[in-house]
């Protein structure tokens, strides 16, 4: 039997209101009202977020920025411009009942989509997400009721990466930030449109072979359930 994926292309989002637009998904799911899963895809004007593990001393400097505690796992994380953002809405209880599993298989799929890139990525041993030699290149962080997923993942593609420099990126001291655009040795400005096409396009190849889904498109022009 064939499971499906619905994927939201939903461009640029205010962090507020893919936070709701996330909820209703997650609480339509768990009523039984949603019969598929949901990859909701988008970016955000550049905002802090901070989740259950966030310490006020890993905010270096946040004037000029938005800041949003949130119910997610993690520390403090930067969102903005060049990032692809998924927010998975997931039904564990039809795949597998076991948060460690999602992780990492959330971790293989930015792995195997970056491979089909050019980038070579991995884990980086005690920590969670994704690592390209010494730098890293995509966060997670997740929340889950009943089974059913939201939050997510941040994959660098081309994101301006002097804004990191206003955190402690989940809360790991000296980590150095990368994209996609870096570590192919692009001009972030100058290969984003294509760019982002591209880390669209592989995502959500890697995240039906990773979860064992076929997706369908939907390029949502509003918030809608």
């Amino acid at each position: 039997m064939t499971r499906l994926l619905r994927v939201l292309h939903a461009g640029t989002v205010d962090y507020q209101d893919a936070l709701a637009w996330q909820r209703e998904l997650a609480t339509a799911r768990i009523a039984g009202h949603l019969s598929h899963d949901t990859l909701l895809l988008l970016e955000h004007p550049p905002v802090l977020t901070l989740g259950r593990a966030a310490r006020p001393d890993h905010i270096v400097h946040a004037e000029g920025i938005q800041i949003v505690e949130v119910e997610r796992g993690g520390d403090v994380t930067f969102h903005g411009p060049g990032q692809l953002v998924g927010y998975p809405i997931l039904d564990l209880a039809r795949h597998r009942r076991d948060l460690h599993w999602y992780l990492r298989t959330l971790e293989e799929v930015l792995i195997a989509a970056l491979a089909a890139l050019g980038v070579s990525a991995k884990r980086e041993p005690g920590y969670t997400g994704v690592w390209t030699a010494e730098r890293k290149i995509a966060s997670l962080g997740v929340h889950v009721r009943q089974w059913v997923t939201w939050h997510g993942f941040a994959l660098n593609v081309t994101t301006e990466l002097g804004e990191f420099a206003r955190i402690v990126p989940c809360g790991i001291r000296d980590v150095e930030m990368t994209s996609v655009a870096r570590e192919l040795g692009l001009d972030g400005r100058a290969a984003a449109p294509d760019l982002g096409e591209r880390a669209i396009a592989a995502v959500v190849r890697a995240f039906e072979d990773g979860f064992g889904l076929t997706a369908y498109d939907d390029r949502a022009t509003r918030r809608s359930a």
